[in-house]
């Protein structure tokens, strides 16, 4: 079988990896004899087994390790060492969670644990009780600290700190299994973001398709840096979560291939998921009055930039339209959700050159291009 015929390999989450680790440290402390592997049970009912990469049993302590395998997914904490320090509770204490060294801590609302908790989100947590029950029973009393080496180098490439998650990565998973290319922290961090901006207050959040329309819509609207949510291609995925957990308004702003994309009906905006239509660029050019010889060019460029490029040379500005129409594909996600939705589109100077002003969906109304 060929490497584009191989199945893509699934990996585990940091929740699976330190799960086991603990399980494994607190058979170390209780028998001084560590399983190596080590089975741990997920939400599901599998129980896959993790060697261990470390053990060491210490006055008072015991600690194990696992490296975190995110088979073929690109997650930033693959290879991580997920290291589980278990100590003795104080009687009638349960299960309690320390952040170590790598690991984040909360600091602002609306993220699953409260300000002043480790960032080792419920179901992680879940699966760590279990597997010291499934060793020392029920009602045992042990403090758990997770850390990770290099763990807040790792958590630079995250979303953490504009979350409130200071000093490390966060130990996450709902089912304990990594799909490769599901996108799923990523879809976490969009989630976990609207959540902190709803607790914090805020009624107008800004999702944006990459840094640089990220950067020209803060400055458009003076947002803070907790309204924004680094959307990425998912405009759906976050529509879907807005409509559920609404805010009352909610700005879109990317680049104009992103946005023609969306114009075009594609509610996630990746490269892979295809090509900008310039025909279709071309085609709204025709109707603002471009004449067929632009129209032609416009058709044949070679980016969308040099597309929306030829109509402007021309007197023909085509960003308004392409807004209104990408505002026509996303609105209806929201439903009867009351908030009014916003499309910004921006050059690469990150000049304004396309705008769909806020509006609520009603779909016996047509869009107010005022």
């Amino acid at each position: 079988m060929s490497n584009e015929e191989r199945p893509l390999r699934r990996g585990w989450t940091t929740g699976t990896c330190a799960a086991a680790a603990a399980k494994a440290a607190c058979a170390g402390l209780l028998t001084g004899e560590f399983p190596d592997p080590v089975e741990v049970a997920l939400p599901g009912g599998q129980r896959p087994a993790f060697a261990l990469a470390r053990w060491e049993l210490r006055d008072g302590e015991a600690v194990a390790a696992v490296v975190k395998d995110a088979g073929d997914d690109p997650d930033v904490t693959h290879g991580a060492v997920m290291t589980a320090t278990v100590r003795r509770g104080a009687p009638g204490s349960g299960i309690t969670f320390l952040a170590g060294p790598g690991i984040g801590t909360v600091t602002r609302p609306g993220l699953p644990m409260p300000p002043g908790e480790p960032s080792i989100n419920p179901v992680p947590r879940k699966m760590i009780t279990d597997g010291i029950a499934e060793v020392a029973g029920e009602g045992a009393d042990f403090e758990v600290e997770i850390s990770v080496p290099d763990g807040e180098e790792m958590a630079r490439r995250t979303l953490n700190a504009r979350l409130g998650v200071v000093g490390g990565i966060s130990v996450l998973g709902t089912t304990g299994i990594v799909v490769p290319y599901s996108c799923s922290a990523w879809i976490h961090s969009i989630h976990r973001g609207i959540d902190v901006a709803r607790a914090a207050g805020l009624q107008h959040v800004s999702g944006a398709t990459g840094s640089a329309s990220e950067a020209a819509a803060q400055k458009h609207h003076g947002l803070p840096e907790i309204a924004l949510i680094d959307m990425g291609d998912f405009v759906g995925g976050m529509l879907k979560y807005i409509r559920a957990h609404p805010v009352s308004r909610v700005t879109i702003a990317g680049g104009v291939a992103k946005m023609s994309k969306l114009a075009q009906g594609m509610l996630d905006v990746h490269s892979n998921r295809g090509a900008p239509d310039l025909t279709a660029l071309a085609e709204i050019a025709l109707d603002a009055g471009a004449d067929q010889h632009v129209a032609e060019r416009m058709g044949s460029a070679n980016t969308v930039a040099e597309a929306f490029d030829i109509a402007s040379e021309s007197g023909i500005m085509i960003g308004n339209e392409v807004a209104v129409r990408a505002w026509r594909t996303a609105v209806p996600v929201l439903r009867d959700a009351d908030v009014e939705l916003e499309i910004l589109i921006f050059d690469r100077e990150g000049g304004l050159v396309g705008r769909a002003p806020f509006q609520r969906h009603d779909a016996s109304r047509p869009l107010n291009r005022r």
